[in-house]
This record gives structure tokens, C-alpha cells and sequence, in this order.
């Protein structure tokens, strides 16, 4: 994988919308050149978001409370909450690179940083005529610890990853995670019995070369 350094913006709990305003401008900022490729890490207070293309069968009980958003993302239904580590992405496509080449090498960046941190994983390919198996699975349990959602807009990528770090899964449980009705979410907690959120964030961003 070649090198593809990353300026590195870390926030805490950051609400859905206003990351989405910040996020927009940062695009903005990279199409002119005006802003290197970056990795922003943050969390979100309880949110689902769902693609365009995500089944109204898919979406959670309103009674449960938590809120829906479209977003502009591709991919399904995801949930966002305290204790997962969510990075967005505004890099700059090479020519003659598309999104589905950067999502790959996401994952692939993804992958690594796990094993970094004691928890083999892998990505999958797709299968003819399935639902996208974008995202990072654990290899030993089988189990989707980190969901992917990309696009791109003249010729920058936005949106990222969610990778469930020690926060409560139960919400992945009240919806279609995915658009896969038998996908087990996991976190680090759950796969190795402890998780340090600081530590898991300086591994990713060494996985994406981001400072």
C-alpha cells in the first residue's frame, strides 16, 4: 500500500448534524486545495443514520428514542453512539482512482491497525447479487466490528468508518444494521474483554499515516 499521509483532527462527542456542517466545509476546503487530505476521529451521542437506498422495514421503532437521519453516505442503516471511534475521510482521489479503490484501502488500513491491537480481522469481497459486505469483520468470531459508509464529490471523499470500541451494542439490535437482518455487531470490548478508547485512536491513526 503506498503512503497517503493524513492531517489528524480529533474532537470527543460531537452532535450528527453540526459534524455534518464541519465535514461539508472541510470538503469544500479540500476541493480547492486550500486543506491537506485529513482523518477527523469523533464520537456522536446516539444517532441512526441510513443511506438512500435503506428499506423503511430496516429502521428501528420510533418508541425507542433514539433519532433517524438520511444521510449522503452510501450504504445502510448504521447507529452511531458514545464509545465507538467514528473517522471521516476528506482525501483527494488519485486519477483514475475511484471510491470503491479508497473504500478497499480503508478497510485494508482498518484491518491493520486491529492487528495491531491483538484483534485479528479481515474484510470480505462481495458476492454476485448480495448486500455489500463493505466493512471489517473479526476473522476468529466472524462478527462486524467496524462499518464503512463513503462517497465522493468532485473528486474528494467524505463521510468514513465507525469502529465500535466499548459503547453498548444493544441499538445495533433494534434495527437492520447494515441491511443484513443476521449481521452480529461486535466491539473491541466484547472481542478482547477490555478496550481503551485513547489507544485505539493513536492506532488507527497510525494505520492512516495521519499527525
Amino acid at each position: 500500500m503506498r503512503a497517503r499521509p493524513l492531517t489528524l483532527i480529533q474532537d470527543e462527542l460531537v452532535e450528527y448534524d453540526k459534524a455534518m456542517e464541519r465535514m461539508t466545509d472541510l470538503v469544500g476546503q479540500r476541493q480547492r486545495d486550500e486543506r491537506p487530505d485529513t482523518l477527523w476521529l469523533l464520537s456522536h451521542p446516539s444517532v441512526y443514520t441510513i443511506g438512500r437506498r435503506t428499506p423503511i422495514a430496516h429502521l428501528p421503532d420510533p418508541t425507542r428514542g433514539i433519532p433517524v437521519i438520511e444521510t449522503g453516505r452510501g450504504g445502510q442503516l448504521t447507529y452511531h453512539g458514545p464509545g465507538q471511534l467514528v473517522g471521516y475521510l476528506i482525501v483527494k482521489l488519485d486519477e483514475g482512482e475511484g471510491i470503491v479503490d479508497y473504500v478497499r484501502e480503508v478497510e485494508l488500513r482498518l484491518v491493520d491497525a486491529l492487528g495491531k491491537l491483538g484483534l485479528p480481522a479481515e474484510r470480505r469481497d462481495t458476492p454476485p447479487g448480495s448486500e455489500l459486505l463493505t466493512g471489517v469483520w473479526t476473522a476468529s468470531t466472524g462478527r462486524k466490528i467496524i462499518s464503512i459508509g463513503m462517497r465522493q464529490s468532485r473528486g474528494v471523499t467524505s463521510h468514513g468508518f465507525a469502529l465500535n470500541v466499548d459503547g453498548d451494542l444493544t441499538p445495533w439490535n433494534w434495527a437492520v444494521a447494515c441491511g443484513m437482518p443476521e449481521v452480529d455487531m461486535t466491539s473491541v470490548k466484547r472481542e478482547l474483554g477490555d478496550a481503551s478508547m485513547e489507544e485505539i485512536r493513536a492506532a488507527v491513526a497510525r494505520a492512516f499515516e495521519a499527525s
